[in-house]
C-alpha cells in the first residue's frame, strides 16, 4: 500500500502530515560522518551504491521519516554528459572545462555514470518499509546550466545570466541538452523504484520574470510532460527556490503535481496563491531548525495550521544544515506529529 507521503503528493489529505527533510541524509548525522571518514570523498560515496544506500537509509532508521531521498547530487547529470567533476574541501563542486571556454560537442558522454545511481535506488526501495516513499531527484536545467557554464556555483549566477542574454540560441541548446538527459535520468530512477521525483531549481530566484518563464518554467514543463507520458502515476515535486511571487505561475504552468516552498515566502500568501487543492511542501527556515527552542515549535505549528486545508508535506525551505543538533530535529518531528501542545 502507498504510504502517507505518496498519498499526500497524489492530492489526498489525511489527519497526519507526512514529513521528510531536504538533505536529511548528510553531515549533521554522526553515522554519516563516520561512514564518510571510512569511505572517502563525497563523489566516492555517491558512486558507491552500497554506501549511498546506507546513507539514504540512515535518517529513516533514526527518525522514521515518511520519505527517503536518494543520496546523490544534481551534478551527476553534467558528469554523465562528459564534464569533469570534483568536490574540493571548503570550495564546493568544480566542473571542467566550463562551458564559457568550451562547447558541449567537445564532451564525451558517459551515461554509464547513471548506473550506480539506479542501483542505489533499487537497493533502497528493496530495504525500505512499504509505507516509506522512495524519492528520486534531479537538478532543474537552469540550475544545472549555471554550474556547467561557470564551472562552479555563484551567488548571482551572473556569468550564466549574461550568456543567456548575449547568446540565447546557444543557451537554449544547452538547456535542451540538459532537459533531454534529465528526462532519461529520471525515467531510469523511476524504473529502478523511485515513487516520486523532486526537481531542484536552487538558483531560480536570480532570474527576471521573462527569463524565469524561458529558463525555468519552459524546461521544467518539458520534463514534467515527458514523465507524465512515460510514468503518469509518479508525482513530481517542483522546487524553484527563490521564485517569490513567480511561484504561482510556476505552479500553474509547469504541470508539477506539488510545489516546494522556501522559507522566504509567507505561508499565508502561498496558501492563497497556489491552485486550490495542490499539494504544498515546506517551508520551515533551516536556520530556525538550527536554533531550536520555542520559536521552532511555534513556527512549525503555524505552518501546519496555515496549510491544514490542503495536502501538505512538512519540510524545510531548503536543506538541513550540517551543524543542526539532532535534538532539534527530534523536537521538530514531535511537533509535526502532534506530540507537543500548541503554543
Amino acid at each position: 500500500m502507498p504510504g502517507l507521503l505518496l498519498d499526500t503528493l497524489n492530492g489526498r489529505r489525511a489527519d497526519k502530515v507526512p514529513m521528510w527533510l531536504m538533505r536529511q541524509a548528510g553531515r549533521y548525522l554522526p553515522e554519516y560522518r563516520e561512514l564518510r571518514a571510512a569511505k572517502g570523498g563525497f563523489l566516492d560515496l555517491v558512486y558507491d551504491s552500497d554506501a549511498a544506500t546506507e546513507i539514504t537509509l540512515q535518517p529513516i532508521r533514526r527518525f522514521g521519516f515518511d520519505g527517503a531521498i536518494l543520496f546523490s547530487d544534481i551534478l551527476i547529470v553534467p558528469h554523465a554528459l562528459g564534464q569533469g567533476l570534483e568536490f574540493l574541501a571548503g570550495e564546493g563542486p568544480k566542473l571542467s572545462p566550463r562551458l564559457l571556454d568550451s562547447k558541449l560537442e567537445s564532451f564525451t558522454a558517459a551515461p554509464e555514470r547513471f548506473d550506480p545511481i539506479y542501483q542505489t535506488v533499487r537497493s533502497c526501495r528493496a530495504q525500505l518499509p512499504d509505507d516509506v516513499t522512495m524519492l528520486g531527484f534531479a537538478g532543474s536545467p537552469w540550475t544545472v546550466a549555471t554550474y556547467m557554464v561557470a564551472g562552479e556555483g555563484s551567488r548571482d549566477q551572473h556569468e550564466t545570466r549574461a550568456l543567456a542574454y548575449r547568446d540565447p540560441v546557444l543557451f537554449q541548446l544547452i538547456i535542451d541538452v540538459i532537459t533531454d538527459v534529465t528526462v532519461s535520468y529520471l525515467r531510469g530512477q523511476i524504473e529502478a523504484g523511485a515513487e516520486a521525483i523532486q526537481l531542484f531549481d536552487s538558483w531560480a530566484g536570480s532570474l527576471a520574470p521573462d527569463e524565469f518563464e524561458r529558463w525555468v518554467i519552459a524546461p521544467n514543463s518539458a520534463i514534467v510532460d515527458a514523465l507524465k507520458q512515460s510514468h503518469p502515476g509518479v508525482p513530481v515535486i517542483g522546487f524553484p527556490k527563490g521564485a517569490g511571487e513567480k511561484l504561482s505561475a510556476y505552479a500553474r504552468e509547469t504541470g508539477v503535481g506539488a510545489v516546494g516552498v522556501d522559507e522566504t515566502l509567507d505561508p499565508l500568501w502561498v496558501n492563497a496563491n497556489l491552485p486550490e487543492g495542490m499539494p504544498v511542501q515546506g517551508n520551515l527556515d533551516p536556520l530556525l531548525l538550527l536554533a531550536g527552542g520555542d520559536a521552532l515549535v511555534e513556527r512549525a505549528q503555524l505552518i501546519l495550521k496555515v496549510f491544514s486545508a490542503r495536502p501538505h508535506v512538512f519540510n524545510l525551505g531548503h536543506g538541513i544544515g550540517q551543524f543542526t543538533p539532532i535534538e532539534h530535529v527530534e523536537q521538530l518531528i514531535a511537533t509535526v506529529r502532534g506530540e507537543i501542545a500548541p503554543r
